[in-house]
């Protein structure tokens, strides 16, 4: 693992998302809905909503790392559970904040196979390790990513993991 670290700040994210929603639209995908993958690909999933003109957006809950480059085995979904049938026919756009194993959003493309009529991915950062590549990426590094949201500490601590 790098021992860089990339700083994301909300100014530069404001930018990503533009520029991400620019692609999706340049490439002619118009989704149904957005699935995001909280938490990180909340700030996503709702900046790509309406820069894309989409108001059905969906969240999964997919645990994954419990700490600076400390993950689960597997990633795991969360209660509560996001019904296939909610999906079925749709063009759905996936949004997460990184794909650094790409696990996390293997899990969600395959919840989503079978149901959906369509099924792309779109990331403000993707690792080069990514199982997954993304349709959609705004940059490509193999830092520690620093995101906004994320860097300082819980205003309350709730036990749990802090990323």
């Amino acid at each position: 693992m790098s021992e860089q670290r990339e700083t994301l700040t909300y100014e530069d994210f404001g930018r990503a998302a533009r520029e991400l929603a620019q692609q999706v639209a340049d490439d002619g995908f118009e989704p149904d809905l957005i699935l995001s993958i909280a938490r990180g690909g909340l700030f996503l999933g709702g900046a790509l909503g309406y820069a894309l003109d989409v108001k059905n957006l969906f969240v999964m809950n997919v645990e994954f790392y419990t700490g600076v480059d400390q993950r689960l085995e597997l990633p795991v979904v969360l209660p509560p559970t996001l019904d296939a049938v909610d999906l079925t026919g749709s063009r759905v756009l996936i949004a997460d904040d990184v794909a650094d194993t790409g696990k996390t959003l293997e899990l969600v493309v395959d919840f989503c196979s079978g149901h959906v009529s369509d099924v792309r991915t779109a990331v403000v950062y993707e690792k080069p390790r990514s199982v997954v590549r993304c349709d959609y990426v705004w940059k490509r590094t193999d830092a520690w990513i620093d995101f906004p949201w994320s860097t300082l500490p819980p205003v309350v601590s709730r036990g749990g993991f802090d990323h």
